[in-house]
C-alpha cells in the first residue's frame, strides 16, 4: 500500500498504477468497520482502490467538533494496509485549500444543502460538496462509495456529480449497524455509558414509524409529532424526524415512489443521525 501526503505525489502514483476500474472511500479518518465496509465493495468491484483521510474544516461549524474530532492516522494506515487498499490520500489543510481564504472556491448544491441537517447546520453540506469534487476531481475514479447512513448527504454527492457532469458514479452501501441497532458512527465514542444505552432507541423509533407507514397510516406530521416526543421522553433532544421523498427528500406527493425516514437528535453533546428506507 502505497501513501500520499501532497496531491503531486498522488498524481504521480495514481498514472502509475492507471487501473481501468479505480474505487474511492472518501472518510475523515476514525476508521470504523462502516468505513471498512465500504473498502471491501471497493476491492470487490474495483482493480484498484484509493481512500482519503481529511478532517475537512468547511464542514464544521463553529461551535462543532472539528478540533476535538478523532485523529488516530496510524491506527487507519495499518487497518487499511489490512483490508488490501492500494493507496491512501491523506492531506493537510493548507495542500487540499492553499493558503488564499478569501478566494475559496465552494461547491454548493442549493435547495438539498438547506433542508433537514442543513438547515441547523448552515454550510455544512457546502464543505462537504467541495471537498467531495476536489477528490473525484483528483482521483477521477470510477466508482466512489458512500455510506446510507448519512442518506441527505448521500443525495447530495449524487445531484452534484450529475448536474456537473462527472464521469464517477456514486454508490451508496447499506448502512452498518451494532447488534443492537445502533449505526456505527466514529461520534459514537463521544457517548456515556447511559446515553450509549439509550442510543439504539433512535433506530427502533425510526422502525416504529415503519410499522405505522405500513398499518396505512397517512398523516405524516402527526406521525412526525409524536415520535419527536417519543424521542424526548428518554431523553433525546431532538432535531427533527422526517418522512420524506427518497430521491429529492421533499414532502412526499403525488411523484413519490418510495420513502425514505430520517432522524437527528443530541443525547448529551454528541449527535446522532440515522435513516431507513420504505
Amino acid at each position: 500500500m502505497e501513501i500520499a501526503y501532497d496531491k503531486n505525489t498522488l498524481i504521480s502514483l495514481l498514472n502509475k498504477n492507471s487501473s481501468s476500474v479505480r474505487g474511492l472511500i472518501p472518510t475523515m479518518g476514525n476508521l470504523h468497520k462502516g468505513h471498512l465496509d465500504l473498502v471491501y465493495r471497493s476491492t470487490l468491484d474495483c482493480a484498484y482502490t484509493v481512500v482519503t483521510i481529511f478532517v475537512n474544516p468547511l464542514q464544521f461549524g463553529p461551535n462543532e467538533d472539528f478540533h476535538k474530532y478523532p485523529r488516530t492516522i496510524e491506527e487507519d494506515i495499518s487497518a487499511l494496509k489490512e483490508s488490501n487498499v492500494d493507496l491512501v490520500f491523506a492531506p493537510s489543510i493548507k495542500e487540499m485549500y492553499g493558503e488564499d481564504k478569501e478566494e475559496q472556491v465552494i461547491v454548493a448544491v442549493t435547495r438539498l444543502s438547506q433542508i433537514l441537517c442543513g438547515k441547523n447546520r448552515p454550510g455544512h453540506f457546502d464543505g462537504v460538496t467541495t471537498v467531495v469534487a476536489k477528490l473525484l476531481n483528483l482521483i477521477s475514479p470510477t466508482y466512489a462509495y458512500f455510506g446510507q447512513k448519512d442518506w441527505q448527504q448521500l443525495a447530495l454527492v449524487k445531484t452534484m456529480v450529475e448536474q456537473l457532469d462527472m464521469r464517477t458514479k456514486i454508490v451508496g452501501i447499506k448502512t452498518t449497524r451494532e447488534k443492537d441497532g445502533l449505526a456505527i458512527s466514529s461520534r459514537n465514542q463521544y457517548l456515556t455509558k447511559e446515553e450509549r444505552s439509550i442510543a439504539p432507541l433512535l433506530k427502533a423509533e425510526l422502525d416504529n414509524i415503519s410499522m405505522r407507514l405500513r398499518n396505512g397510516e397517512t398523516d405524516y406530521e402527526v406521525i412526525e409529532t409524536e415520535s419527536k416526543s417519543n424521542l424526548s421522553r428518554v431523553g433525546f433532544d431532538v432535531d427533527y424526524i422526517a418522512i420524506r421523498d427518497s430521491h429529492r427528500l421533499c414532502t412526499p406527493d403525488e411523484e413519490t415512489k418510495s420513502l425514505r425516514i430520517l432522524a437527528a437528535a443530541y443525547l448529551g453533546r454528541t449527535r446522532l443521525i440515522d435513516n431507513i428506507g420504505f
